[in-house]
């Protein structure tokens, strides 16, 4: 008889052990989305694009390049933008092509020097292709790119000269 309830005992306590140790669901559905533009337009003292706070795109300051995450996979349209435009960007706002509004500033307080980069990453669910990019310097000047297919885009290095942004794709 002791060594049944002994028995029940060891069990109980392994089944415990066991619902405790059992990690917690996740939430398979939720996605976000971020955008970024190919289109080049120079404009002064532009407003700021609307916030929509449903940002999926996310930015790693870096000297150097491709800073690997291990606790998480990112999106396949994650790239790394170059700046080598000979002025600072202040404000970089990436968007679905489709989206009709720019959402946040993914830089924050940052900025991006000229001569650095920026690692972009997205959400893994996100699903988008096609995004549009704009930055913006402390003036307020403002220079796009649309439908940027970041499905195939690693690298995104933004060059101005003479008047006009232009962006090298690899």
């Amino acid at each position: 008889m002791k060594n049944k309830i002994l028995l029940a005992v060891l069990v109980t306590g392994l089944l415990a052990l066991a619902a405790c140790s059992s990690p917690a669901p996740t939430n398979a559905n939720s996605s976000n989305t971020t955008t970024t533009t190919t289109t080049t337009t120079n404009t002064s003292n532009a407003s700021a694009p609307a916030n929509t706070n449903s940002s999926t795109a996310s930015n790693t300051n870096t000297s150097t390049s491709n800073t690997s995450s291990t606790s998480q996979e990112g999106g396949k349209q994650d790239f790394t933008l170059v700046n080598q435009t000979g002025v600072e960007i202040d404000k970089l706002y990436i968007s679905p092509h489709d989206s009709n509004d720019w959402q946040e500033d993914i830089l924050g307080q940052d900025t991006l020097p000229s001569g650095q980069s920026v690692d972009i990453k997205f959400h893994r669910n996100e699903k988008a292709a096609m995004w549009d990019l704009r930055i913006e310097d402390k003036q307020g000047n403002a220079i796009e790119w649309e439908n940027l297919n970041l499905l195939e885009i690693n690298k995104v290095t933004l060059f101005y000269k003479d008047g006009k942004g232009t962006a090298q794709t690899e």
